[in-house]
C-alpha cells in the first residue's frame, strides 16, 4: 500500500500565479485539487506548499480517498506530426532559411512567441482600459 512518504516523493507539477490584486503569489498543485497557498515570496510559498501538500495527502489517505498520481511528461515524446498546406510549408522553409535556423527551430520559436505576444496584448489592453477609465 502506498503511504504518505510515497506520495510526498512524487514530482507533482507546481503552478505559480502572480496575484495582481493582493500582491504576492498563489501556488498550487493542479493534480491535488484545492491544494494551494499564498505568499509574498515564491521561496516561502514553495515551503508552505510542501506543508499544504503533506496535509492534503494525509487527509486523503486518512479519509480513504484516492490520491492522484503526479502528471509526468512520460507520455509525451516531444514530437507530433502536423499536416499543413504546401504554401505554408514553403513560407516556413523560406523564413527559417532566412533566419539561419532549421524549420523545426523556427516553428518552435513561433509557437513559443505566440503565448508571450498574447500576454503582452492582454496587458496592453488592460492598461489602455485603465487609462481611459481615469
Amino acid at each position: 500500500m502506498k503511504n504518505l512518504d510515497y506520495y510526498m516523493r512524487q514530482n507533482y507539477r507546481v503552478q505559480v500565479v502572480r496575484d495582481e490584486a493582493e500582491g504576492g503569489y498563489v501556488l498550487s498543485i493542479p493534480e491535488l485539487q484545492g491544494c494551494l497557498t499564498c505568499a509574498f515570496d515564491v521561496g516561502v510559498g514553495m515551503s508552505m506548499l510542501e506543508d499544504a501538500k503533506r496535509e492534503w495527502i494525509q487527509a486523503a489517505l486518512e479519509d480513504g480517498y484516492e490520491v492522484p498520481k503526479a502528471d509526468t511528461n512520460d507520455s509525451y515524446s516531444g514530437q507530433f506530426k502536423l499536416r499543413i498546406p504546401r504554401s505554408l510549408h514553403k513560407e516556413l522553409a523560406e523564413r527559417s532559411k532566412h533566419e539561419g535556423v532549421s524549420m523545426n527551430q523556427y516553428c518552435l520559436y513561433l509557437l513559443s512567441n505566440h503565448g508571450r505576444v498574447a500576454r503582452v496584448r492582454r496587458k496592453l489592453s488592460s492598461l489602455s482600459r485603465t487609462e481611459r477609465g481615469s
